[in-house]
């Protein structure tokens, strides 16, 4: 049984345009909406669903988001409902779309979006939102090519593509349009690994196995969760400031049972076994 199969099986999200499946330490959150997984305002609550069930689970450590099939993980915003929708609902859905995704990068968990397929527009504005990134070799291409539409990315691109890789490539990027494949991505620093893989499912079972490698007992995922923090909220206030948030989140570390575990194993010099708490 690979890493995929021990998740067990998937649920329909509220709206019924994401899924949610928990196991083995990691929640799979999977994009929904044939044929190119578009969001629309149904999805980006099932998405601040499933992160919230992720983020009250004590028994999660690890969310990966997927897109559904073979071809897309995400083509960004549905096209066709922001033609029929009045300004101010646009207005709206970009708003809640940023609560969405904010309320994704503040969990203390380790995100990992597995980008199958394309990942244009609103798509790697959600992967942007992620930790770490993880594409199938060869599946498809990424970029923001708002501009095409007389728009500009509206769902965080702007500002996390340009912290992500700096201001003056991000806007090239954007003002320009253009997509690029993964390897492309990669060599900018928007893809973290590329990974082989014979189909989708081949490939998202070894992101999961990817994803169990920061979750108990190997791993002490609390320590990862707050890494994250520490480097999430860290970088948007002053350095005395980061600081004195490493140091409270330490404390915390310190109190804990893995950092118990982990000093213990060190000093008898045997691996460490983490719960997780």
């Amino acid at each position: 049984m690979n890493a995929l199969e021990e998740l067990g099986g998937s649920e329909p999200l509220p709206s019924g345009k994401a899924t949610y499946a928990a196991g083995g330490g990691v929640a799979l959150v999977t994009l929904q909406n044939p044929p190119a997984n578009g969001y629309s305002y149904e999805m980006m609550r099932d998405l601040d669903e499933a992160v919230l069930r992720a983020r009250f689970d004590d028994d999660v450590h690890v969310i990966v988001l997927a897109g559904a099939g073979e071809k897309f993980f995400c083509a960004g915003a549905d096209i066709a409902m922001l033609n029929d929708v009045t300004p101010a609902f646009k207005y709206a859905f970009c708003l809640h779309a940023n609560e969405t995704l904010l309320r994704l990068e503040h969990t203390p968990k380790l995100v990992i979006a597995a980008l199958g397929g394309h990942c244009v527009g609103g798509g790697l504005e959600i992967a942007l939102a992620a930790d770490i990134r993880v594409a199938r070799r060869g599946s498809g291409k990424c970029g923001l090519p708002e501009v095409a539409l007389g728009v500009m990315p509206g769902t965080g691109g702007t500002q996390r593509l340009a912290r992500l890789i700096g201001a003056s490539r991000a806007i090239e990027l954007m003002a320009s349009g253009r997509t690029f494949d993964y390897e492309a991505a990669e060599a900018l620093g928007i893809v973290n690994r590329q990974i082989e893989a014979d189909d989708e499912a081949a490939f998202l079972a070894e992101v999961i196995a990817y994803a169990c490698e920061f979750c108990p007992p190997q791993r002490a995922g609390m320590s990862v969760g707050l890494i994250k923090r520490a480097v999430t909220s860290g970088l948007e206030v002053p350095l005395e400031s980061g600081l004195a948030l490493e140091r409270e989140l330490q404390a915390r570390l310190f109190a804990s049972a893995d950092a118990r575990e982990g000093i213990a194993a060190y000093v008898e010099k045997r691996a460490a076994v983490f719960e997780g708490r």
